[in-house]
């Protein structure tokens, strides 16, 4: 029976699968007596062969359909599902339409952080214990059969010894062209992979998956990386890697490249590297027939950019996030003088939720997945009333208060009795999940983590009271201009110019208004603080996420600002264990409606 929202019972998975080794070559094998399959059949006439590269790409720790915050079946709006084990459905159904023999497998990285499954094995049953077990993920990638994948920024959220546990745990190669050794700027990972595909006739075709992954991990994060890696932009590391590739005999380059295709960046000058560079490499290097796109958690089918020295179409392609999707680049190549060369690319995505999970990856990893649900449901305290975030966007909301109330008491008995001890002190916190909740009565650990699904750290760091409007009126670029007298609806007030939820900050412990009928840059109005006016040169002390201060969303002043104090437990941890230590959870305490939208004065709601 397969893994549904009624029971999680499989049949047993068969591991192993034909590795590329990096920077070698490699044959994938069909299974004894697999016939070639229609998309590796060649024509004597006409001496053409295709073949089928498939995608994943921000994986994020998803292997079962499942969500540890809610611990239920996942489900969203679309009706989509997530996970490797629906992914595994999908791959066998192609490896059996175009023969094992004429497939790859990759991914384009942020592997190993985003459930509670990935934060058990890396935090509460760590890969790096000593006869530690092996990640879900390797294990999960592995029985599928992945080729190669590149390195996302969240491989270093745990640090490197994890991410180097993980690498050795996978039975391919991880990616990074562009991650260098801070000392030597030899390569820190494998730049590239390559992989032979044995044709009908002609010699075998060589295909080369080069990786690529985000320069914003120099800054998000630093803690882990600086004076270990530093890593220069795509561009750069594609210009100097495709010509290699070439003259080793790559008849195809594929790029993984874990960076978005827009030509944005979300830490604006605090880098000369573009966050999401996957279109530029496209167009500026020549020599790539296509690149699997990440990072941006955005679903592109099939995108063509034509390279500006070549003239011809590079096809990119997307599939969203989580394993909601399967990306399928085909491949037709043609036969000439002695040589393959590349005559057709298209691409499509699959959606998972169109399969059943793969029994053999239930099977393989429901021992795993017990051990989490039953670690998530363990009671940590109570609450005395229902919190949701479901309004968090637009309402101050007792749920978004928790996080930065527990935020201000730990930089407060961490600043007792110091120099910065007499400065108040105010909370950033994001609104990171519409659906999160903490239920009136038995509160368990998975009610306390969905309130902060990412791995931030907290730090706490000094700003003058204009520096604060200046960080508030940059956070309220979120509201969607609407004036007075025009009809509101709520879903559509948020997110302008592609902010994510997690990208809107509200400030905890001052009180303020935000016009939403004025433009951006001018919408803050009676900012206070205890009842009086903001001395704009007044100090004060903001507890604000490692992500936030270390340039993250490219909000100003806090990346310069002075740090006073800093914490390596993650936020979560310290939110489940002031859950803990308190034993209640009392709104009366610490919530409070101190900001609101208006328009011209009058409240919004």
């Amino acid at each position: 029976m397969a893994f549904d929202r009624r029971t999680f019972l499989g049949t047993s998975a068969a591991t192993g699968a034909a590795v590329a080794l990096a920077g070698a070559t490699s044959s994938p094998a069909a299974a004894a007596g697999e016939a070639p399959g229609v998309a590796g059949e060649a024509s004597a006439k006409s001496r053409t062969y295709s073949f089928t590269v498939m995608g994943t790409t921000d994986l994020h720790g998803n292997v079962f359909n499942w969500d540890y915050f809610t611990d239920k079946e996942f489900d969203d709006k679309a009706h989509n599902d997530v996970g490797l084990a629906k992914i595994s459905t999908l791959v066998n159904q192609v490896r059996a339409e175009k023969g094992r023999c004429n497939t790859l497998m990759i991914d384009a990285g942020d592997t190993i952080q985003g459930t509670q499954l990935s934060y058990y094995y890396a935090k509460v049953d760590p890969i790096t214990a000593r006869r530690g077990p092996v990640h879900p993920m390797a294990q999960a990638m592995n029985a599928i059969g992945y080729d190669a994948a590149a390195l996302g920024n969240h491989e270093f959220n745990y640090g490197i010894p994890v991410l180097r546990k993980f690498e050795e745990q996978c039975d391919f190669p991880l990616l990074g062209a562009n991650a260098l050794d801070a000392k030597t700027l030899r390569p820190a990972f494998a730049p590239y992979s390559m992989h032979r595909l044995r044709t009908p006739h002609g010699r075998d075709v060589k295909v080369a998956v080069l990786g690529l992954t985000n320069p914003g991990i120099a800054i998000w994060d630093k803690a882990n990386v600086q004076g270990k890696m530093t890593f220069p932009g795509l561009e750069e590391q594609a210009a100097k890697y495709v010509p290699k590739l070439r003259s080793m005999g790559a008849d195809v380059v594929i790029v993984s490249a874990h960076s978005g295709s827009s030509g944005k960046s979300s830490y604006g000058d605090q880098l000369p590297y573009i966050e999401n560079a996957a279109a530029l490499v496209a167009e500026q290097v020549p020599g790539i027939d296509a690149i699997l796109v990440g990072h941006a958690h955005t679903e592109i089918p099939e995108y063509r950019v034509k390279n500006k020295a070549t003239g011809k179409d590079v096809v990119l392609s997307e599939p969203l996030k989580w394993g909601q999707r399967l990306t399928l680049f085909d491949f037709e190549l043609s036969w000439s003088k002695g040589c393959w060369s590349v005559a057709k690319v298209s691409a499509k995505v699959l959606n998972s939720n169109t399969v059943a999970e793969d029994p053999k990856i239930v099977r393989l990893l429901s021992d795993e997945h017990k051990k989490v649900v039953a670690y998530v449901n363990q009671v940590i305290g109570t609450s005395t009333q229902a919190m949701s975030s479901a309004e968090g966007p637009v309402k101050d909301v007792a749920i978004i208060d928790l996080i930065s109330h527990v935020q201000v008491e730990t930089v407060k008995a961490a600043l007792a009795g110091g120099e910065y001890a007499a400065l108040p002190v105010v909370s950033q916190a994001s609104c990171f999940s519409r659906t999160a909740a903490i239920p009136a009565g038995q509160v368990t650990i998975k009610d306390a983590a969905g309130l902060y699904p990412f791995e931030n750290t907290l730090e706490a760091r000094v700003l003058t009271g204009a520096q604060l409007k200046d960080y508030l009126e940059f956070s309220a670029r979120y509201y969607v201009r609407t004036a007075p007298g025009d009809v509101v609806d709520p879903a559509k007030i948020t997110n302008a110019e592609a902010t994510p939820d997690y990208n809107y900050d509200a400030v905890y412990g001052l009180a303020y208004d935000i016009d939403i009928a004025q433009p951006a840059g001018s919408r803050i109005v009676n900012l206070s603080f205890g009842g009086q006016p903001v001395d704009p040169a007044a100090r004060f002390v903001l507890a604000v996420n490692n992500y936030r201060a270390s340039g993250g969303g490219n909000f100003p002043h806090v990346p310069q600002a002075k740090q006073v104090w800093a914490n390596s437990e993650e936020i979560r941890n310290t939110i489940i264990q002031w859950v803990k230590a308190k034993g209640t959870i009392d709104p009366a305490q610490f919530a409070s409606v101190d900001w609101r939208l208006t328009r011209a004065g009058v409240p919004v709601f």
